[in-house]
């Protein structure tokens, strides 16, 4: 369930919103927009490319790669893992900042402007995961016995997926290489976001309490202050979402590297299936959270 209907999730969203922008004046992704595409795309790519072999081979199926395609395949796999949750951190910072903004102006070139600065930003995020991951290349080899993995990076199953596993020289430095992963790509992102939400949901009620105390028709008032409500309540979503799924996986790969208890395959389980769920169902959150997008989704189901 959580494979299949992360796949679809993440394909729908990118067709909704590019279905948007083509029927829009300007024919262009809004910023948003953009980073909601980015975040799905790695999302759906770990998710084919990753989740589905997963799921194979917990159907029995005995899939296996060459030396050479585990490289490449540990490269893309900690690649998009990586960027799918910097890019989530970039939604969070970018909503916070719209709400922040004391003058907002609009017109082609602030859009255009706004638009310029996103795809700096997500290709910065895109490029500077890609050079993290380049160890991948370096330290992963394969294994024909089915044997159970010493070092997790970000996996979530004691078994070698396709019969790939990391190998470095030494404990210390696979350990080094785990723990720097493990607090660049997962904690420091967490933290981030968890304090960019409580900050964004406090200009939320401080701009809600601004609308209500000024005067003017009460029916335009609760219409605007329904709307910020609802946009509160996407973010807590998201950002719930986000720390549970984060944290479970952070929780059993430290667990699982430094100590290897009796709790540690039943931790390992609970994580494996919160990273399915993540992948799967944060577009779907924004999406839903977002009106234009929403009734897009709502039509196409309808029709």
């Amino acid at each position: 369930l959580f494979v299949f209907s992360g796949i679809l999730g993440n394909i729908l969203v990118i067709h909704v919103v590019f279905q948007s922008a083509l029927e829009s004046p300007s024919r262009r992704l809004p910023p948003s927009d953009t980073i909601l595409v980015h975040l799905s795309l790695a999302n759906l790519l770990t998710s084919l490319f990753r989740t589905v072999p997963i799921f194979m081979s917990d159907l029995g199926l005995d899939v296996s790669l060459s030396p050479g395609w585990c490289r490449i395949f540990m490269l893309l796999w900690v690649w998009w893992r990586a960027v799918g949750c910097w890019v989530t951190l970039t939604l969070s910072i970018f909503h916070c900042a719209t709400l922040r903004r004391q003058h907002v102006t609009f017109g082609p070139l602030t859009l255009q402007r706004e638009r310029r600065r996103v795809w700096v930003v997500l290709g910065l995020v895109w490029g500077a995961n890609l050079a993290f991951s380049i160890p991948a290349l370096l330290f992963t080899t394969h294994i024909e016995s089915n044997a159970t993995m010493e070092l997790m990076v970000i996996s979530c199953t004691t078994r070698p997926l396709l019969g790939c596993v990391w190998k470095f020289p030494s404990d210390r430095q696979g350990l080094a290489f785990a723990s720097t992963s493990l607090a660049l790509n997962e904690i420091l992102p967490l933290v981030v976001m968890v304090f960019t939400n409580l900050a964004t949901l406090h200009s939320l009620a401080k701009h809600i309490r601004a609308v209500t105390s000024e005067s003017g028709s009460h029916g335009e008032l609760d219409k605007h202050v329904s709307t910020e409500r609802k946009a509160a309540h996407v973010i807590m979503c998201l950002v719930s979402l986000f720390v549970v799924c984060w944290v479970l996986q952070v929780a059993a790969v430290t667990y699982y590297n430094h100590d290897g208890g009796q709790h540690a395959e039943g931790l390992l389980t609970v994580a494996h299936f919160s990273a399915s769920l993540f992948v799967g169902f944060s577009p779907l959150v924004v999406a839903l959270g977002h009106g234009k997008l929403r009734r897009k989704i709502r039509s196409m189901i309808l029709v």
